[in-house]
C-alpha cells in the first residue's frame, strides 16, 4: 500500500485555527477576568501617593501627548479603562471602570491644591534632607518604585489634614539641587535650607519645620511588635550647636515621650549630637518648632512606617494643637 503524503501546507493549514483558537480562548480569559474584577469594590487610597509612585513608571501616561496605541484604544472600547489615567482605578466602587456616570459639571466645584493652602493656610512644612534614603521593597517593587522617606511625607500629610491642619510638602528633589550645586551627601542640609527659606518666604503663615528620615540600622534594631503589629522605630535627632537648640529639644521631647504613651517603645528617644564630624545643626536654627525624625530603618517595610506614621500623626496632633492654645 501507498503511504498518503501530506504536505507541509496541509500540515500547517491544521495547525493554523489551533493557534486562532488558542488566542480566542486567552483574549476570553482576561475579558472575563476584567469583568469578574468589576463586581468588587477596592479600598480608597490617596491619590497623590499613587500618583507619585506611577507617574513616572506608566509609558502610556509619559507618552499620553503622542497618538496612542491600538491596543489602549482597544482596551477603552472594550473595558471603558483609560489607560493614561491609572488613578481611576481608585474608585471607592470598581465598577465605575465599566459603567460610565453623568454627572452635571455645574453641580462640580473644582479646588486645586492651591486653592485650599490659599483658603487655609499652611502651618506645617514636610521635607526630606535625604530624600534618596529607601525602604525594604515591597509590592511596590512591581512597579519598579523603590518606597523612599518621601513617601512618609505623603501619609502623614494627608493624616494630618484630617486632623484639621493644612500641611504642604516639598515637591523638590533636595539631591538633585545639592548635586546642581556641587555639594556633597553632607551639602543636603543647605540644600534643603534654601527650599525652606522659600517656603517660608511664600507661606509666611509656616510655624512647624519636619524633616523626615530614615535610620540605617537593622531590622531588629528598628523594628517594634506590639499588640501583634508592627511598628517602624522611631528617633528624634536634636543638633546642639545651635544656640537655641532647648527650644527644638523641649518639643522633640513632648512628641517622644507621647508616642511612647501611645505605644510603648515606638521612640528610642532623642540622640542629641554636636562636636566633630557631625553637622551638629541641621537647620534647626531657623526656628525653635525644626525638628528631624528617623522614622524605621532600610529593612523596614512601607507597611511598617504606615503603622508609626498613623501614631506619630496622632501625637503631632495633640502636640501642636498644645502648642499653638
Amino acid at each position: 500500500m501507498k503511504k498518503k503524503f501530506i504536505s507541509k501546507n496541509k500540515k500547517s493549514k491544521k495547525i493554523k485555527p489551533k493557534i486562532i483558537l488558542l488566542f480566542i480562548m486567552i483574549f476570553s480569559s482576561f475579558i472575563i477576568t476584567i469583568k469578574t474584577l468589576s463586581k468588587y469594590n477596592l479600598p480608597y487610597q490617596n491619590s497623590d501617593l499613587v500618583t507619585f509612585l506611577i507617574e513616572n513608571n506608566n509609558h502610556f501616561i509619559v507618552n499620553s501627548k503622542s497618538n496612542y496605541s491600538y491596543f489602549h484604544k482597544i482596551m477603552t472600547k472594550l473595558i471603558d479603562l483609560d489607560l493614561t489615567d491609572p488613578l481611576s482605578i481608585l474608585d471607592t466602587n470598581f465598577k465605575g471602570l465599566t459603567k460610565k456616570i453623568d454627572v452635571d459639571n455645574k453641580d462640580i466645584k473644582k479646588v486645586s491644591n492651591e486653592d485650599v493652602i490659599k483658603e487655609v493656610e499652611p502651618t506645617i512644612y514636610l521635607y526630606n534632607s535625604h530624600d534618596t534614603e529607601e525602604y525594604k521593597p515591597s509590592s511596590f517593587a512591581e512597579y519598579s518604585v523603590m518606597p523612599t522617606v518621601k513617601l512618609s511625607d505623603y501619609v502623614l500629610k494627608e493624616k494630618l489634614e484630617d486632623n484639621g491642619f493644612s500641611v504642604i510638602i516639598e515637591e523638590q528633589s533636595i539631591s538633585s539641587i545639592r548635586s546642581s550645586l556641587g555639594l556633597n551627601y553632607a551639602g543636603s542640609y543647605q540644600a534643603s535650607r534654601s527650599l525652606m527659606e522659600q517656603a517660608k518666604e511664600k507661606y509666611p503663615s509656616l510655624i512647624y519645620f519636619i524633616d523626615l528620615h530614615r535610620d540605617s540600622l537593622s531590622h531588629d534594631k528598628t523594628t517594634l511588635t506590639y499588640n501583634d503589629k508592627n511598628y517602624a522605630k522611631v528617633m528624634f535627632l536634636v543638633g546642639l550647636e545651635n544656640p537655641n537648640y532647648v527650644g527644638n529639644l523641649d518639643f522633640s521631647t513632648k512628641i517622644s515621650e507621647l508616642v511612647n504613651t501611645k505605644v510603648p517603645g515606638l521612640s528610642k528617644g532623642i540622640y542629641e549630637k554636636e562636636g566633630e564630624g557631625v553637622n551638629g545643626v541641621y537647620n534647626q536654627d531657623f526656628s525653635n518648632r525644626t525638628i528631624l525624625i528617623e522614622v524605621g530603618g532600610p529593612e523596614n517595610t512601607i507597611d511598617e512606617v504606615y503603622e508609626t506614621l498613623l501614631i506619630l500623626s496622632d501625637v503631632l496632633t495633640e502636640v501642636i494643637k498644645s502648642d499653638q492654645n
